[in-house]
């Protein structure tokens, strides 16, 4: 990679007086990311500090602003938040002020995504995570860390059981009562919450409730909720289990859903990872998306019906992982072409021979492929791809005991068939 310093393109020179450290080296950090903490500028460290006094420009919200003294260098962040304005000022000696670590929910990650390495440095400090375990004497490791601020509250429901330890960064004091309130709607009324405020600084103050409790008034910013999970005698919703295959009432759909015993095999042919992609194909109700996601990976559900792409929408909302699935208008092949290639393809619908072919050219070697069929027309389809392509041919025969006069006989459930390959 160039360097961006190169003395062919140096970069504004900086003028240098008795208080200036002068121009920048080539090979110097223009940027620095500071994490300051709520007791301000006793709390950096010495490299902080120099850092932080040579910097011509300085950006933070406007907390960290005040914090750390800016005056007339500091810029605050815009809103909604982009870190263009920073590099704008490529070449010019640039502090960054984010609180705690800036790499754990805050700014750092953002940045230095557009940056190449050499061209920041980082000065992390305690993070609101790490302070809050402190506090309770928490195992750190044995806490899920959880940034809620931008972010809706569906996303704890991967996290929420009975003894579970999460940590939870809030936008403000109001959040505090709905987080409270959508606790208790998911049956974690008895859950206690041990809100933390200004953590770290002269101004902290922790106070303890249950989450079906009376939430005080005047919670303020920055805020953050510690949640040892409690569920109610009798819960409807107790948590989602680790295990696939979900059960079928718990998503949005018509009918057209991968049923959940089905989905559980189907899912374990997928064999799914954390951070790899699926191509889910006539999603339907995109309950295969879901647990596809809820297992750590990201996923495409591919559904030309509107309303059902509504419930795939809709579904991902509910499991709090809308941020991972995402649905595509319109039908396989035609709608896979500008989409980034998957590691694994689940054909759930409109299976034929077209299909098969394309998704054969267009997805990369060690792709896992897997097929379920309903209809004698797609199994036979199935049966062939499988004698030409090698991979797994099984038949899916379930039965469910049900009222038969005033006993109980077996009723047979429609056998799928399903085929699944490494590409």
């Amino acid at each position: 990679m160039a360097d961006p310093f190169s003395q062919d393109d140096p970069g504004p020179a900086v003028a240098a007086d008795a208080g200036d450290p002068g121009p920048l080296n080539p090979r110097t950090p223009w940027l620095s990311i500071i994490g300051i903490g709520e007791d301000g500028l006793p709390g950096l460290t010495p490299a902080s500090r120099d850092a932080l006094d040579a910097a011509e420009v300085v950006f933070g919200g406007a907390r960290h602003l005040e914090l750390a003294r800016a005056g007339e260098r500091g810029r605050p962040w815009p809103l909604p938040f982009a870190v263009e304005p920073v590099l704008a000022l490529r070449g010019r000696r640039v502090a960054v002020l984010a609180s705690g670590d800036p790499f754990w929910h805050g700014a750092g990650g953002s940045l230095a995504a557009h940056l190449a390495p050499g061209e920041w440095q980082v000065f992390p400090a305690p993070s609101t995570f790490s302070l809050a375990a402190a506090r309770l004497g928490w195992r750190l490791e044995e806490t899920q860390c959880i940034g809620l601020h931008a972010a809706p509250f569906a996303r704890l429901r991967p996290h929420l059981a009975q003894g579970a330890q999460i940590v939870a960064l809030l936008r403000d004091g109001v959040a505090v009562a709905e987080l409270a309130a959508w606790l208790t709607d998911q049956g974690f009324g008895p859950a206690t919450l041990h809100v933390m405020e200004a953590l770290g600084g002269p101004r902290e103050r922790i106070r303890s409730l249950s989450a079906d409790g009376s939430v005080p008034r005047g919670i303020t910013a920055p805020v953050s909720v510690a949640i040892s999970a409690r569920m109610a005698e009798r819960p409807e919703n107790p948590g989602l289990p680790r295990s696939p295959g979900l059960p079928d009432r718990a998503f949005a759909h018509d009918g057209q859903i991968t049923k959940r015993r089905i989905r559980a095999l189907t899912l374990a042919a997928l064999a799914p990872r954390n951070g790899e992609l699926l191509w889910d194909i006539g999603a339907g109700s995109g309950s295969v998306s879901v647990e596809w996601c809820l297992a750590g990976g990201r996923s495409f559900a591919i559904e030309q019906h509107p309303d059902r792409a509504a419930n795939i929408r809709a579904n991902a909302a509910a499991f709090g992982v809308d941020h991972r699935l995402a649905v595509i208008a319109g039908a396989a092949p035609d709608a896979l072409a500008t989409l980034p290639r998957p590691e694994a393809v689940f054909i759930g619908g409109g299976g034929n021979e077209a299909l098969l072919h394309a998704l054969w050219l267009a997805t990369p070697p060690g792709t896992r492929l897997v097929a379920n069929a309903v209809t004698l027309e797609t199994e036979a389809l199935l049966a062939l791809w499988h004698g030409a392509k090698g991979g797994e041919l099984i038949r899916i025969e379930l039965a469910e005991a049900t009222p038969l006069g005033r006993m109980r006989g077996w009723t047979a459930w429609r056998p799928v068939v399903q085929w699944s390959v490494t590409r």
